[in-house]
Order: C-alpha cells, then sequence, then structure tokens
C-alpha cells in the first residue's frame, strides 16, 4: 500500500469573547435578523487583550497533541496558514514552536487566506508521502478583529477569530489517508478581497488610514460569485479523481464564509444537509482557521469514523482556492 497522510489529532481555541448580533446592532446600523438571513451569523468570538493570534494556535496545538498522544518533542515541522501574524517577524509557527518546546521542529506560515489550512494540509502531505514516520502540526490561526473595519456594516458582521489545528503522519494502512489535494489561484482578482496596507507596496499615511486601507475591503457580490463557482468546481475536481459521486461523500468541510453558499453547494453536488458540516452560526468566518475548527469539533461530536470518505473545500483572497479528499 503507498504511503498516506493520515489525521490522529485535532483541536481548536476560541477567544472567550463572544460578540452576538444584538452586540452589533449596538455598532452599526443593522440588525440580527439582516445578519442572519444573509449569512447565517448569530455570533462571533473576538479576542480580548492578551489573546494574540500565536496564543491561539498554541492552545489549538496542544489540544491536537493531547488528542493524538503526540509529544511536540516529536513534531518534525509547524506550518501556520494566516494572514494575520503577531507581527511580520517572527512568524506565528516560530512563535508557536517556542511556546510548545517543540525544538526539532521546522516551522513557516504561508499566506492563502481562508485556503490557508488546506494548503498547509497539502504541503505536510507531500513531506509525508517521502517520510511516513514525520509527524507535522498544521494549523489555520487568525485575528481577523484586527483587520476589520468596524464601522463597515458590510465586512464586520463575517469576520471573526479563532484557530484550528491537526496532527498528520503516515500510514500504510488500507481506506485511510489523503487521497488528493487540488489547489488553485487567480492573482488578476486581487482587488475583489484585499487589504491595500500593511505590507511595503503601499506605506501608510493619512490617506491610507482615511481610506481604510489597513482594513479588510471586499465586494461581496462580485467574491460570492466567483466562490460558488471555484467551490463547486474544485469539488468536482477531487470527486472525479477519485471516482466519487455525491453518495460517496459521508462528510463535507466547507471554508464557513456564508451559509448561502454552503446551501448552495450541498444542492449542487446532491448531499444531504446531515452531510455537510456547519457551525458558521456559532463562530462566522475565521478565515484560515474555518476548516480546522469544523473538523476538531465535528471529531469530538464523534462524527468521524475510520475509512469515511471526507471532502474540504476552501476558497479565499487572492484569490486561492481548492480542494482535498480523504479517508478519515
Amino acid at each position: 500500500m503507498p504511503v498516506r497522510s493520515i489525521i490522529i489529532g485535532t483541536g481548536s481555541h476560541v477567544p472567550r469573547r463572544i460578540v452576538t448580533n444584538e452586540d452589533m446592532e449596538k455598532i452599526v446600523d443593522t440588525s440580527d435578523e439582516w445578519i442572519r438571513a444573509r449569512t447565517g451569523i448569530h455570533q462571533r468570538h473576538i479576542v480580548d487583550e492578551g489573546e494574540t493570534n500565536s496564543y491561539l494556535a498554541t492552545e489549538a496545538a496542544k489540544k491536537a497533541l493531547d488528542m493524538a498522544g503526540v509529544s511536540a518533542r516529536e513534531i518534525d515541522l509547524i506550518i501556520v496558514g494566516t494572514l494575520t501574524p503577531d507581527m511580520p517577524m517572527p512568524s506565528v509557527a516560530c512563535l508557536v514552536q517556542k511556546e510548545l518546546r517543540a525544538k526539532k521542529a521546522g516551522a513557516f506560515d504561508l499566506s492563502a487566506t481562508c485556503s490557508g489550512f488546506l494548503y498547509g494540509a497539502s504541503i505536510a502531505d507531500r513531506f509525508i508521502r517521502t517520510d511516513r514516520k514525520m509527524k507535522i502540526l498544521v494549523i489555520g490561526s487568525e485575528v481577523l478583529s484586527a483587520r476589520t473595519n468596524w464601522k463597515d456594516r458590510s465586512t464586520c458582521v463575517l469576520f471573526a477569530d479563532g484557530a484550528g489545528a491537526a496532527v498528520l503522519t503516515g500510514t500504510r494502512a488500507p481506506r485511510r489517508g489523503i487521497l488528493s489535494t487540488h489547489l488553485h489561484a487567480d492573482g488578476s482578482l486581487w482587488e475583489l478581497l484585499t487589504i491595500r496596507a500593511l505590507g511595503t507596496g503601499v506605506p501608510l499615511t493619512e490617506e491610507v488610514l482615511r481610506q481604510g486601507w489597513q482594513y479588510i475591503q471586499m465586494q461581496g457580490k462580485d467574491v460570492f460569485k466567483h466562490a460558488v463557482k471555484a467551490l463547486e468546481s474544485a469539488a468536482w475536481e477531487a470527486m472525479t479523481a477519485n471516482k466519487w459521486s455525491g453518495d460517496d461523500v459521508d462528510l463535507l468541510f466547507c471554508h464557513q464564509a456564508n451559509i448561502r453558499i454552503l446551501d448552495h453547494l450541498r444542492e449542487k453536488l446532491g448531499l444531504p444537509p446531515e452531510k455537510v458540516f456547519i457551525n458558521i452560526h456559532k463562530y462566522g468566518n475565521t478565515s484560515a482557521a474555518s476548516i480546522p475548527i469544523a473538523i476538531d469539533e465535528a471529531n469530538r461530536e464523534g462524527r468521524l469514523h475510520l475509512g469515511e470518505r471526507i471532502l474540504m473545500l476552501a476558497f479565499g483572497g487572492g484569490f486561492t482556492w481548492g480542494s482535498l479528499a480523504m479517508h478519515w
């Protein structure tokens, strides 16, 4: 049997503070009814003082390691998908490595926005296929509240903070592990979902701050249109590669961006509601943390069983998108 990558432990961590839709009504001109109907979000978790990206990521990682029965000193590599690091340097992954005391682990961040965990899992899978004994920690962690314009009612109701993690290693067991990953991007559409400032291309000036370019800017209708098309295409690509039909999928984990996107995908793929994992109502859009938080929640609820066919889908700014098919 070929070597395949399996997930042997999952973990997640979200901030203590919960901001409800009723709380949002006090901040901007919106309503609980409007937010629920258009996004499916009921509440979101937002960091308090001291809850940094690396803190959230470390706490999620500890839980994943504990479930896996793996010590930090056994980890060979730490990959963190994030667009909101604590600082430009060092990486969140290096800060996590320090906190875990994972002294033999290499560590790096990757920037693929909401597709970050899926991209990270794909990279980890390539390493493990060459050395099945490797143990790799893949994390998606975000503090999107730091990049949210709390005066922009079209975006501030969407984004939230949190982290999810998974420990991957190799196996030759039949009907286990990652079967295929499929990654895509289209940089020509970058302006539809962007944070223009805070990099080296657009220095911070009074005009930049006035324009709000240090915050997430999104052309929602256009993003929605591209997202549903790309996610559906990525789903069929993964299913075709593995000769799956919609009936073969046991559980779908899609980036939790909007309930209407999730409903659209479910209908297009012919999946019953119980086969699409949804937790957007509790956490909002946590970008790279979205999928690993969902996987951990499903795992701890006992909804994942050995050998089941799992499909993961992600789409985010860049644009980036992709899919991952595996036997749990």
